[in-house]
C-alpha cells in the first residue's frame, strides 16, 4: 500500500530512527519491541492528526466505509467478485489519501519525530525494565539472564512491560529494590568477612594478586590453569562467610484487601529478594497469604516468564489469616535438607494465634534452627511478636527498615 510506503520511508529517514538502528544492531529484542514502538507512535501520530484535519478525518472516513463496504461483497459473491466500480474508487482514494499523507508529514514533520523519538525512548525503558525483572543483584547480570530465555518469551515479557501498568510499575521497583539489596550484600559481605590468612583453593574472587599476575603472564598461565584446576592456588582465607549448605529462603507476603494499594512494590520487594536466593543457589519459597494461601518454589531462586507474568497478575484479596502462612513456612522449611533457612514474614494486619500454635511454631523454629524477621506496616505488630525473632515497623518498602530483609539472606 502507497500510504504505507510513505510513512515507513519517513520513519526511515527520521534521525531518531537511524540512531536506534545502531542501538537495535544484532540485538532481535530491541529490534522487535522498537517494530511494536515506531508503529504505535506512528498510528498515534496519524490519530492526532486525523482530529486535527477535517480534510484528512474525512478522507479515511470514506476509506473505510468503502473498505467495509468491498469486503460484505466479497463475502457475498467470493473473494474477488467485489463492484470493480468500487474498487477502481477505492484505490484511486487510497492515492488521494497517500498525496494527503505525504503533504502533512511535510507540513508536521517536528511532530512526527517527536513521536519517533519516544519510540525509541520507551523501547530502550522497555528493555531497560525487562533486564531489572530478569537480571539478578550481580552487576551487569541482567543482560546474560536475558540471553537465557528464548525469544519468544522475552517479546512476550516485554509487550507486557510495554502495555501493562502493572508490570512496568513492577519492574521499575525490582530494578530498584535489586540495587539497594546489591548494596546493602556487599556490605554484609565486607563486614563479616576478615581476612585471617593464606590458603589454597579455587574461589576467584579470594585469589592473591600474584596469582592474577600468574595468570596474566603467558609464560606462568599455563601451571596456574593446571593449580586452579586443581585447587591449589594461593587466596586469602575469610572468617565469618558460612560456606555450608543454607536451607530456602521463605518469604509469607500478605494480600488481603488492605494490601492491593502497595501491590507493585510489594512484588518488585519479592523478586529482589528472590534475586538474592539465586546468587546464593537457595531455593526460594513466595507464600502469598489472605484467608487462602498461594505457594510458589522458585529451585534455586530460578523463575520463567510465565511464571514472572502470572505472579505480575496475582492478587489474593480478603482478610488476614497469620495460621495458614506459617503452617505452609514451616513445612516448606522441614522439607529441606539444609538448616539456618531464613522467614519473612510481610503484613499490614492483626491476627488471633492460638497459644498451642505459637509455642508448637517456637519449638520448631528452634529445632530447625531458623529465624523469623516480620516487616510491619503501620503499628499493629502485637501479633507478630510471638513468633518473631525481630520486628521493624515499616511505612511502605521503599522505607530503609524494609531493607533489613536483604541483609539477613547470607
Amino acid at each position: 500500500m502507497s500510504v504505507n510506503k510513505s510513512l515507513m520511508g519517513r520513519i526511515m529517514e527520521d534521525e531518531s530512527f537511524q540512531n536506534y538502528r545502531n542501538f537495535t544492531r544484532l540485538d532481535d529484542l530491541s529490534s522487535a519491541i522498537g517494530t511494536v514502538k515506531f508503529g504505535e507512535k506512528t498510528n498515534q501520530w496519524l490519530a492526532d492528526q486525523k482530529m486535527q484535519d477535517s480534510e484528512l478525518r474525512k478522507q479515511l472516513q470514506e476509506i473505510q466505509a468503502m473498505q467495509r463496504q468491498l469486503e460484505k461483497q466479497e463475502q457475498q459473491e467470493g473473494v474477488g467478485n467485489g463492484n470493480e466500480q468500487l474498487q477502481t474508487d477505492l484505490s484511486q482514494a487510497m492515492a488521494g489519501l497517500d498525496s494527503q499523507i505525504q503533504q502533512t508529514l511535510q507540513n508536521n514533520s517536528h511532530s512526527f519525530s517527536v513521536q519517533m523519538s519516544q519510540a525509541a525512548q520507551e523501547t530502550r525503558q522497555v528493555k531497560s525494565n525487562l533486564k531489572s525483572l530478569m537480571g539478578g543483584i550481580v552487576s551487569g547480570s541482567g543482560e546474560a539472564e536475558l540471553k537465557k530465555v528464548p525469544l519468544r518469551d522475552q517479546i512476550s515479557l516485554a509487550e507486557k512491560i510495554a502495555f501493562d501498568k502493572r508490570m512496568l510499575e513492577i519492574a521499575e521497583w525490582a530494578g530498584r529494590f535489586k540495587q539497594i539489596a546489591i548494596k546493602k550484600q556487599k556490605s554484609k559481605y565486607t563486614e563479616g568477612n576478615e581476612r585471617k590468612g593464606v590458603i589454597t583453593g579455587d574461589d576467584i574472587e579470594r585469589l592473591l594478586p600474584i596469582e592474577l599476575g600468574l595468570y596474566r603472564h603467558p609464560a606462568t598461565k599455563i601451571d596456574f590453569l593446571r593449580r586452579f584446576a586443581e585447587k591449589q592456588t594461593m587466596m586469602f582465607e575469610q572468617s565469618g562467610k558460612d560456606t555450608l549448605g543454607k536451607g530456602p529462603i521463605v518469604l509469607c507476603l500478605d494480600q488481603s484487601g488492605s494490601m492491593r494499594k502497595l501491590d507493585s512494590q510489594s512484588k518488585g520487594f519479592a523478586l529482589a529478594l528472590l534475586s538474592i536466593a539465586k546468587k546464593q543457589k537457595r531455593d526460594f519459597c513466595l507464600i502469598l497469604f489472605s484467608t487462602r494461601t498461594d505457594v510458589r518454589v522458585f529451585e534455586k531462586g530460578k523463575i520463567k516468564t510465565k511464571d514472572l507474568i502470572e505472579l505480575a497478575q496475582t492478587f489474593l484479596s480478603g482478610g488476614t489469616d497469620f495460621n495458614l502462612p506459617l503452617t505452609k513456612a514451616v513445612s516448606i522449611i522441614e522439607d529441606s535438607k539444609f538448616k539456618r533457612s531464613d522467614l519473612i514474614f510481610i503484613t499490614d494486619g492483626e491476627d488471633s494465634l492460638k497459644e498451642s500454635f505459637i509455642k508448637s511454631f517456637i519449638r520448631k523454629k528452634e529445632n530447625m534452627d531458623f529465624n523469623v524477621l516480620s516487616l510491619v506496616l503501620g503499628n499493629k505488630a502485637e501479633s507478630v511478636q510471638y513468633f518473631s525473632d525481630e520486628v521493624i515497623l515499616i511505612t511502605d518498602f521503599n522505607d530503609e527498615g524494609s531493607f533489613k530483609a536483604f541483609t539477613i539472606c547470607e
